[in-house]
Formats: C-alpha cells, sequence, structure tokens
C-alpha cells in the first residue's frame, strides 16, 4: 500500500518580482474598493516606492491597475480634491512600464485648473510642483521661494529635539520632495541635516520603525549616513511582521511598505515575504515598552532640578528609568556624537519660566 503525502503550498513566490506583483494584487483587488480613498492612499506608496527603487516587475504585474488606469481622467475630474494621489498613480504606472500616456495631459490639466494654488501647506505645494514636473509642467511659477521656505523649516533643528510625529514626517518628505527621492542632491545645510538626526534620535528610542525608517532614507538622500545602531535595529524590525488573512485593515501595513523601501535602498533585499491569496493583513508584534515616554516622564518629574547638561543628567535619569530603557538610551546616545546638543533641547531647561515670567511682568505693567 502506498502513502501518499499531499503537501498544503497556497502560494509560491520565488522571485521578488512576483512577490511585488503579489502585494500589488493585495492593494489594488483585495484590500480596498477603488472608491475609498485609503485605496488610493495604499496604492500610491506602494506604487511609489517600487518606481523610486528601479522596480522590475513581473509581466502582467500592472494588469489588476488597467481598469482604474482607464478611467482615470473621470475620477481626476470628478474627485479634483485628491489630484495628488491621482496624479502620482498615473505617473508611477506609467514610469513602471504601463501602456499610455495619460499623465502627460494629467499635469497639464491640473496646472491648468491652478489646483497646487488651492494648497494651503507648503509642503503639499512641492509635493504639487514634483509631480507636474515629472512631466516637465511648473504648476507654481510664480512662487519662488518655496524650496527656501521648505529649507528654512527643516533647518530649524530645535524643533525635532521634542516629540512632534507630524513635524518629523513633514521633515523627511521635505527632503523626499527636494531631492526626488534620492536622484538630485537636496542642498540641505548642517542644521537640516542635524535636524534629521535629532529626529532620528526620538524615533529610535521611541521604537518607532515606520519614522526612523523615512529618516535613514531622508539621510541617505541628503547625503549624509544613518547610524549604523539605527540601521540594524530597522533590519531587525521586519522579523517582528506577519503577512495574514483577514478583515482588519487597521493595520501596519504603512511600517511594513517603509520598513522594505529602507531594505531596498540600503541593499538589504526587501518584500521577502510571502503574500497569501485573499484580503492581507499586515499585523507587527510590537515592543512592550516605550523609552522615550519613561525618558520624558523622567525629566518633566524633575522639575526645576533638571538640567540641559546631559553629562550632569546621565546618572540621574539611568537611576529612575527601566532597564530596557537604560539600553536603549545608551544605544541612542552611542549612535551620534550630537546625543549632548539634542538633550540639550529635549529636556527644555530654557524654556522654563518663560510663561510665568511674561505673564508677571504683564501684571506688573497693567
Amino acid at each position: 500500500m502506498t502513502t501518499i503525502v499531499q503537501l498544503n503550498v497556497p502560494f509560491r513566490q520565488h522571485s521578488k518580482a512576483a512577490r511585488q506583483a503579489a502585494l500589488l494584487k493585495t492593494f489594488a483587488q483585495t484590500r480596498r474598493t477603488r472608491e475609498d480613498v485609503f485605496w488610493l492612499k495604499e496604492n500610491a506608496e506602494m506604487l511609489n516606492i517600487l518606481e523610486c527603487t528601479g522596480a522590475v516587475l513581473a509581466p502582467n504585474a500592472l494588469d489588476a491597475y488597467q481598469g482604474f488606469y482607464d478611467e482615470i481622467e473621470q475620477r481626476m475630474e470628478f474627485f479634483p480634491q485628491y489630484y495628488r494621489f491621482l496624479l502620482s498613480l498615473c505617473l508611477d504606472l506609467e514610469d513602471l512600464g504601463m501602456p499610455g500616456g495619460k499623465g502627460a495631459a494629467l499635469t497639464d490639466w491640473v496646472a491648468r485648473q491652478g489646483l497646487a494654488d488651492a494648497e494651503l501647506s507648503d509642503l503639499q505645494r512641492a509635493e504639487a510642483r514634483r509631480l507636474c514636473a515629472r512631466r516637465g509642467i511648473e504648476p507654481l511659477a510664480g512662487d519662488t521661494g518655496l524650496d527656501d521656505r521648505l529649507r528654512s523649516f527643516a533647518a530649524r533643528s530645535q524643533t525635532f529635539t521634542m516629540p512632534n510625529k507630524k513635524a518629523a514626517y513633514e521633515l523627511t518628505h521635505i527632503v523626499f520632495y527636494l531631492s526626488e527621492y534620492g536622484r538630485v542632491d537636496p542642498m540641505l545645510d548642517a542644521d537640516a541635516i542635524r535636524s534629521l538626526m535629532f529626529a532620528g534620535t526620538l524615533a529610535f528610542l521611541d521604537f518607532n520603525a515606520d519614522l526612523l525608517a523615512e529618516i535613514c532614507l531622508a539621510l541617505r538622500f541628503s547625503g549624509a549616513e544613518a547610524p549604523e545602531v539605527w540601521e540594524i535595529w530597522l533590519t531587525q524590525q521586519i522579523r517582528t511582521f506577519a503577512l495574514e488573512e483577514g478583515d482588519g485593515l487597521q493595520d501596519d501595513y504603512h511600517e511594513y511598505l517603509m520598513l522594505n523601501w529602507f531594505m531596498t535602498r540600503a541593499g538589504q533585499g526587501g518584500f521577502g515575504d510571502h503574500v497569501p491569496e485573499g484580503r492581507v493583513t499586515f499585523a507587527r508584534t510590537r515592543p512592550g515598552s516605550a523609552p522615550l515616554r519613561e525618558l520624558s516622564h523622567c525629566i518633566y518629574s524633575m522639575g526645576d532640578a533638571r538640567s540641559a547638561d546631559w553629562e550632569v543628567m546621565r546618572s540621574e535619569v539611568a537611576a529612575h528609568i527601566s532597564d530596557e530603557a537604560q539600553a536603549a538610551l545608551v544605544a541612542a546616545e552611542a549612535s551620534t556624537d550630537q546625543f549632548g546638543a539634542f538633550f540639550e533641547g529635549f529636556a527644555r531647561v530654557g524654556l522654563r519660566g518663560r510663561i510665568a515670567g511674561t505673564g508677571s511682568a504683564l501684571g506688573a505693567a497693567i
């Protein structure tokens, strides 16, 4: 009697191109519908990473987007508020190999409609300009100071010594747009590089792999080196992910994409996971502690006794935080020669008493 052993192998993706094609199918067809604005966001991010890393896709990998591409003009005309998403998707699809030349007409239409002029944020204007420039269109010809304003924001290093994720993500995207995702020199000064280092120190202490991956990419695009400690930690974090079939879409997809983007640019592979069939969720096992929170609480609780001098504060801080937080702090300090300057801003000693002092003076004047 012969025993037959049946192996249940639900998917076989033997190459990076095959795994990328499976991810594209997941984002394009199974996670969300095209009527969901988050479909635009997820797919724009996925395609942007592939385009800016020079990915060579498998044949027919973009077929999942054909229906979307066929009707993109109608979507742009009816949903102009999403023009940056739509334009990014169109340009990346074409540049990744989809037949067609709609991108030129769409960028011209965006410029003629003045959609970039309706943006309130310099960062959004920079993204709009960068997208249109890919087809030789300048949508903001009269705004000659945009780059200077972006670099001025990036150079204010003290902003990035304090936890402010929104500012940190804006900093990385300023570098992305000015550098054309690593294709040109963004011409940042030493203060802007210091800003990236400060923001990266906070992200490292917060165990925020998503933000730290973007910061390491921004440093590379700026011609600077990210600390080896940060990059080693990031490559370790990819092992904490599991790609599973499921319906929970409030997941860690963005962190997964950022880590794989970083690994691709760092020559560490990237996109090595097999992708299940069906609706995929990206689940991550997260660290159980938050060293940054412990450090912030410790410094705040010291009140007037806190100092901006890290050499003075090192032993005092170590005595009041957990062993894990201490280890993270030691690694953060060892990763940069600017930790003392970072801590000077983080301690916020120079701001202490300013509000009360102003109030007292104002009261006396009145």
